[in-house]
């Protein structure tokens, strides 16, 4: 659900700005320039040279963000990984006999790995660098709540990403959103820093510089939730077309019944609810949000 792109949004914003800070302690200790201003007129800044900076470190930052992304998963979530030919227990063995069948039907040529981790929200991911290198992951709490249809249905959607590439076509558009992050952070940045006496203009760049990429990153982050929103429905019509479309309303519809429970309990504040991003909270909550609502996502379905 929604672990996958927080994982990557997340990872995408560390290693970007790692590598600022690395780029600003190389550029302090050598010769080379890493202002961008050739002190001309207007704002004396060269945005050829700042362009092509902010192409290459977006799109590295991107693609090393999912070439991390399987194994900043299983850390985080101190997933399970199951071996196939591994002693298994019943429910564990169903688990990767479905991700395995469910794959070969989408066509897949190399077996995701299968793996569990112990929490008890309702939740499963799909992440990885490629098809060839994916994972897919259940929780625990959704083995335990879901019937064997729902679990299917649940499990063919996270297929259904892998198989449609979402992982791949995701790192090509943070990477440009990051372009464009880099190159308006370092433009904000060499504003503010002329505000300052001459002596603190490299301290205040530089801090600038990684305050103002946070910022834009998290305003790109919408670009980002916008297309995740828009790549579910492609997963859920993919599980449907995998597992038969009853399973995967049938899936929907019990991720909405718990849903539901949880707010008649009173427990809207569960982090089970919360990672799954699936609330159907409305105004600025709805624009972070990485799935769309339960009820547009069947009504969707139903009326494929």
């Amino acid at each position: 659900m929604g672990k996958r792109i927080l994982f990557f949004i997340l990872t995408n914003i560390l290693v970007m700005t790692t590598i600022v800070i690395v780029w600003s302690v190389i550029t302090h200790f050598t010769d080379i320039s890493g202002s961008f201003e050739t002190g001309g007129s207007g704002l004396g800044i060269d945005y050829v040279s700042l362009g092509v900076f902010s192409l290459l470190v977006g799109f590295m930052g991107s693609f090393i963000s999912l070439a991390m992304s399987r194994f900043v998963a299983k850390k985080m979530m101190n997933v399970k990984v199951l071996d196939p030919d591994g002693p298994l227990s019943s429910q564990e063995r169903a688990v990767v006999e479905k991700v395995h069948r469910l794959s070969r039907a989408a066509g897949l040529m190399h077996m995701p790995e299968v793996g569990i981790y112990q929490s008890p929200e309702v939740n499963a991911f799909a992440t990885g660098p490629s098809k060839k290198r994916s994972l897919v992951a259940v929780s625990s709490g959704l083995l335990q709540t879901m019937d064997d249809d729902a679990v299917e249905g649940v499990i063919a959607h996270e297929v259904a990403h892998v198989a449609n590439g979402d992982m791949v076509t995701m790192t090509l558009l943070q990477g440009v959103v990051n372009t464009f992050v880099v190159f308006f952070s370092r433009i904000a940045a060499i504003l503010v820093s002329r505000l300052v006496r001459s002596e603190m203009q490299t301290v205040v760049r530089f801090a600038s510089i990684i305050i103002f990429q946070i910022l834009f990153s998290i305003l790109g982050s919408l670009v980002v939730m916008a297309f995740s929103r828009y790549r579910e429905f492609h997963a859920d019509q993919g599980g449907a077309d995998l597992a038969g479309r009853d399973k995967m309303a049938h899936a929907l519809r019990s991720l909405k019944s718990y849903v539901d429970r949880a707010n008649v309990n009173d427990r809207t504040d569960d982090s089970a609810i919360q990672t799954m991003k699936i609330n159907g909270k409305g105004g600025v909550a709805k624009l972070f949000s990485s799935h769309p609502d339960l009820d547009e996502r069947i009504a969707r379905l139903e009326e494929r």
